[in-house]
């Protein structure tokens, strides 16, 4: 029962829901909301991620008489070298790893054709690893981002003649289809896919035409039904997934013990560490199926948390390369973003049976040294791009650098600044000749709509004779 003096229970409600939607829209509307939720989103990736990989991983460690530390041991030491990388990153200009784009996907190109020869190592059937020492690491993820930036840097500087498919599509395509041919030589499916993504959305973010994106999806679709054919384990993936019932214990099994750990988590799960498809009921569980693992641990929260943050991660990104004015880090901004989430989405399609099982790991989750240093180097740049949005640069030079930049220590970002624009040029005439550059004299006579020329003015200059008052005279004087 309400009073006079009390408002209603349900305009209450309204109001103070008014009043936190006022509240989040002018959080989100200050210059480093972003680089603020970046950070956030990173940070609770990476927590969730070591302690996944710890409880996926140590039962496994156990059964092989290895220490249940030993993996998440090595993915600590991992995030401890991305994390620096991150650091380093969001310290160096965008302007200067625009400008040593090229030469790293010049180095990613050698490395792709030298891990096909004797230097490189064959790990899961596919020879896509280089090993020194106790290290090892795999030279297609940071082909994945040298793609992504050196393609970016090429369309932004060819953006005026962009309408011709001959500046679209070239060097860019033709060094996209090289990347692919090596990464299909080791074989590595998932590598080709991501790298796939990254080069759409370049096209994409540049607004290619529509018959563009036909025909790359017309020769994406037939070759991979080309690969299916013609490799025997593909073939066996892809009729698992149609029918995952007709070979349980061999290619549908991941798939079904996937489902099996999503079922007996529910909706809170049964606890962390409480799993039991980690006890050698799932394969690669710590890598390409660790998704399974929260689904069973954390239940559907755990699951919706993962997503949750992917899609804050999708928002974010997206917020950055709108924000931006510079050409090249909005196309930067945007396709980084859309490789991460696509990755993150086929990865968990996979795992729900929503997809054929590709091999693709959780992005920040998933074990895994190269994966995760690349990952939080794309993290950095992202960061990166978010402080130079126009407010933020604005903010950080008036007001300073702001209680993150001042415990990172970090420089102020630069302002961007268009390119001048060229002037036109304008042709120089001809030589003209000395008779011509004679200007006519000041009479000068009109026949027939045009100037008479200058030896025309002299004969009748001589003809002429002083007229006389009060009466006309003809040409020869005469009256």
């Amino acid at each position: 029962m309400t009073t006079e003096t009390e408002p209603p229970r349900p305009r209450r409600r309204a109001a103070k829901a008014v009043g936190v939607r006022g509240s989040l829209t002018a959080w989100l509307g200050r210059p480093l909301a972003d680089f603020h939720l970046l950070l956030a989103v990173f940070g609770v990736l990476t927590v969730l991620g070591l302690i996944m990989v710890l409880s996926a991983s140590a039962p496994g460690e156990v059964a092989d008489g290895a220490s249940a530390y030993s993996v998440f041991q090595k993915q600590l030491l991992y995030v401890g070298v991305g994390a620096v990388m991150f650091l380093i990153v969001l310290r160096i200009p965008l302007r200067r790893i625009r400008n040593y784009s090229m030469m790293a996907m010049l180095v990613c190109v050698v490395l792709l054709g030298l891990v096909l020869t004797p230097l490189g190592t064959v790990a899961g059937g596919a020879q896509s690893w280089f090993t020194v020492g106790p290290v090892s690491f795999q030279p297609i993820e940071a082909a994945k981002l040298a793609l992504a930036l050196w393609g970016a840097h090429v369309l932004v500087t060819k953006r005026a003649l962009l309408d011709q498919y001959r500046h679209l599509l070239v060097p860019v395509v033709p060094v996209a289809l090289v990347v692919f041919t090596l990464v299909m030589l080791q074989p590595d499916l998932g590598g080709t896919i991501t790298l796939g993504i990254v080069l759409i959305s370049l096209l994409w973010f540049v607004s290619a035409p529509m018959r563009v994106f036909g025909v790359l999806a017309t020769a994406a679709v037939s070759a991979a039904v080309v690969l299916a054919i013609g490799s025997p384990y593909r073939l066996k993936r892809v009729a698992s997934y149609l029918n995952p019932e007709a070979d349980p214990t061999g290619a549908g099994m991941q798939a079904r013990q996937a489902l099996f750990a999503l079922a007996e988590g529910g909706f809170l799960g049964k606890g962390l560490t409480n799993g039991s498809s980690k006890w050698r009921y799932l394969p690669n569980v710590h890598s390409d199926f660790i998704f399974a693992v929260i689904g069973e641990e954390l239940g559907f929260i755990g699951g919706m948390l993962v997503l949750g943050l992917f899609g804050l991660l999708a928002l974010v990104g997206l917020r950055i390369a709108a924000r931006n004015t510079d050409p090249w880090i909005r196309m930067v901004a945007a396709t980084l973003t859309v490789w991460l989430v696509a990755q993150a989405a086929i990865n968990i399609g996979y795992v729900v049976l929503l997809l054929p099982v590709t091999g693709i790991t959780l992005p920040m989750i998933s074990s895994g040294g190269t994966s995760i240093v690349t990952t939080m180097i794309v993290f950095g740049i992202l960061a990166s791009c978010a402080r130079h949005e126009p407010d933020a640069v604005a903010a950080l030079r008036s007001i300073g650098p702001g209680r993150v930049g001042g415990i990172l220590r970090l420089p102020p970002p630069e302002a961007y600044k268009p390119p001048p624009k060229r002037k036109a040029v304008r042709p120089t005439p001809p030589p003209r000749s000395r008779r011509a550059a004679t200007p006519p004299p000041p009479d000068e006579r009109r026949v027939a709509g045009r100037s008479a020329p200058p030896s025309d003015y002299r004969r009748r200059e001589t003809r002429r004779t002083p007229p006389t008052t009060g009466r006309r005279t003809g040409r020869d004087g005469r009256r």
